[in-house]
């Protein structure tokens, strides 16, 4: 990049404002941008008579950047899809006015990049709460640019690269979605038939309530909804504990969130949370291995019919009013075919897991081949 010539972003750009004159009973989409260069969106849909300030218009392919935002890669070209859309003041747009000079989609590239989101920095100014960009002086900041034909070459070779890390992903995707498919044709074999056990005897109740010292230290252990697993919270002393209850918890207990098991708060202990506690909302169980395993009660009560169950078991409200009852879950009747058939199907959930964990690791160099070639280029 240090051989192009620079140029100023005030030689290429220039502020746009379009005043919104809204019709009361229209919907306009509302831009947003995320942050980090991941695009330019919708964050809905609004009705004129609902907007309350003057709004500004955005027309496809302008650059947009969040004045609070552009130092932490909040920028980026409008899309198609968004022309005509609204913003607030706090939403500046640019026209390109000198596109002899510049590839628009090589300015999405660039914005992407490190470099311009230290340049974004470099025009903010402002106490830590209020830092804002200054436009004058984010104009006045200076890019390297190469020739128009270097910067489509540039923007060709990107899109591809882009391309093919679309298609790992997808690859990756269908491969799990088939796996999850193989599994849960599997678990159907596995119950067709099967004997029903209420969770009382298969997996009943433990309850290890801790003593609770002044001086001591508990970390707890919190469940993710939508049986994305367990995490780790920090350590509370025992007088921030105050008069709370808390419950250790064990490696391979099966825990439930009493107020949100509803939405898939279920989860197995790890080696890892051995040692950390939950509160009284938790509710842990401990399988019967001579009759089922917590693995395969899990997979169950993350299934449809298991988490429609768990609903039902679950009165009340939306959210913290809806609370899994003790002695409704206790009730509950879950199939239970033989030891080897559910360790048979056990074995294959570790297969899909070990293959959805390799499938993370290749996501994520996957995912940094853009960045790291958008430094390579721009740096």
């Amino acid at each position: 990049m240090n051989r192009w010539p620079k140029v100023s972003l005030g030689e290429l750009l220039s502020r746009k404002n379009e005043a919104a004159v809204l019709d009361f009973d229209t919907q306009y989409h509302e831009v947003t941008i995320r942050l980090w260069g991941k695009g330019v969106i919708s964050r809905g849909k609004v009705r004129g008579s609902d907007v309350g300030t003057s709004r500004q218009v955005v027309r496809a392919n302008q650059l947009i950047l969040s004045k609070i935002d552009a130092r932490n890669g909040a920028i980026g070209i409008v899309p198609a899809e968004l022309d005509g859309a609204i913003v607030s003041n706090d939403f500046p747009s640019f026209d390109f006015y000198n596109q002899g000079k510049i590839d628009i989609s090589f300015m999405g590239w660039l914005v992407k990049s490190t470099p311009f989101v230290e340049l974004c920095r470099a025009a903010s100014e402002g106490t830590t709460n209020r830092v804002r960009i200054k436009e004058d002086r984010f104009l006045a900041q200076q890019i390297s640019l190469p020739t128009l034909t270097e910067q489509q070459t540039i923007v060709a070779r990107l899109n591809l690269l882009a391309d093919k890390v679309h298609q790992v992903n997808e690859h990756l995707d269908s491969a799990e979605i088939d796996a999850e498919k193989l599994l849960a044709v599997q678990f159907c074999d596995a119950i067709k038939n099967a004997p029903l056990l209420k969770m009382a005897d298969a997996a009943p109740l433990i309850r290890r309530e801790q003593i609770i010292e002044l001086e001591g230290s508990y970390p707890e252990l919190g469940i993710r909804s939508f049986g994305k697993g367990t995490f780790h919270k920090p350590p509370l002393s025992g007088s921030e504990v105050g008069t709370k209850r808390l419950f250790r918890i064990e490696p391979g207990d099966l825990m439930f969130s009493n107020v949100f098991a509803w939405e898939g708060a279920i989860a197995i202990a790890r080696p890892d949370d051995d040692g950390r506690f939950g509160s009284h909302r938790f509710i842990t169980c401990q399988a019967n291995l001579q009759l089922t395993t917590a693995e395969f009660l899990r997979y169950f009560f993350l299934t449809e019919t298991g988490l429609e169950m768990i609903g039902q078991a679950s009165p009340g409200g939306a959210g913290r009013n809806r609370t899994l009852g003790l002695e409704k879950l206790m009730a509950l009747e879950v199939p239970v075919p033989s030891i080897t058939i559910q360790q048979e199907f056990n074995a294959l959930q570790t297969k899909i897991a070990e293959l959805k964990a390799k499938h993370a690791n290749i996501r994520a160099a996957n995912q940094a081949l853009i960045p790291a070639t958008l430094e390579r280029v721009f740096q």
